[in-house]
């Protein structure tokens, strides 16, 4: 592990702070926003449904201590792993030999949706308070906005002009950067940041074993049936329950579809 991540080997690890335990206020916050038109996802259950179970603090003290013990045992339920796949045929394509015409929209469980914005509200503000994130780092960070994205990029191009140097900038973006990140490494910077081990043994937990029901939308003019699009799933071993231990195999799993659709015509 210390040979993959010596980059990482020169950032000071910060104090390991407590993790406490969830406060109802931060449930209610974190729902407030969630859009009620949103698809359902494997349990059926809508945000405005959600809304509705949770002005009963009974029934919030409940998803309270599940979300509580989900960290006390660093374990993350099976029924919040699995998630409904919805593969999309994009319209007005010239062509469907590529996985790229496809869009595929991942529908999780709606608690487990609301347990994990709590959590992920609960990193931010650590590694913003302890100061663990770069201050470059813009994206993805309440209370950041492009204006600010602009000054920093405005500082460096005169920094450049005060040395007599040109300024060039060069945008790049990293394919499939979230579905290949490196589990192993995440749990490394966690500890860095000064998390427990709890919420580190958590989030290993997280990524495993993770189940997706995949279903396919299809445009009218493709001929084939749906009983061929099951039979075809089965003889690649999927059947009407795929699970999928990393996004990118879907690419995959529909090259071999168009496949077998081809060699049927």
């Amino acid at each position: 592990m210390s040979g993959r991540c010596h980059i990482l080997d020169k950032i000071g690890e910060k104090p390991i702070s407590p993790w406490p335990a969830f406060l109802k206020e931060e449930f209610r916050l974190a729902i407030i926003n969630c859009n009620n038109s949103f698809a359902l996802g494997p349990d059926k259950l809508s945000w405005s449904y959600l809304k509705i179970i949770l002005k009963d603090d009974n029934c919030l003290n409940i998803i309270i201590s599940i979300a509580n013990m989900c960290i006390k045992l660093g374990y993350w339920p099976s029924h919040f792993k699995r998630s409904t796949m919805i593969v999309i045929f994009k319209l007005n394509k010239k062509s469907y030999d590529s996985p790229k015409v496809f869009r595929p929209i991942v529908l999780l469980n709606t608690v487990g949706k609301l347990i994990k914005k709590v959590i992920g509200e609960r990193l931010q503000f650590n590694t913003a308070s302890n100061e663990f994130i770069q201050p470059s780092q813009l994206g993805g960070l309440k209370f950041k906005f492009t204006v600010d994205a602009g000054v920093a990029f405005t500082h460096i191009i005169h920094t450049g002009w005060i040395k007599n140097l040109s300024t060039s900038t060069l945008a790049f973006d990293i394919a499939q950067f979230f579905p290949s990140l490196n589990h192993c490494l995440l749990s490394f910077i966690m500890r860095k940041a000064g998390f427990d081990n709890h919420i580190v043994s958590f989030f290993a937990n997280l990524s495993r074993s993770l189940t997706i029901d995949l279903t396919f939308i299809f445009i009218s003019y493709f001929s084939f049936s749906f009983s061929f699009l099951f039979l075809f799933l089965e003889q690649l071993g999927l059947g009407l329950s795929v699970t999928l231990s990393h996004q990118s195999q879907l690419d995959g799993v529909v090259t071999r579809l168009i496949t077998g659709y081809k060699r049927r015509k």
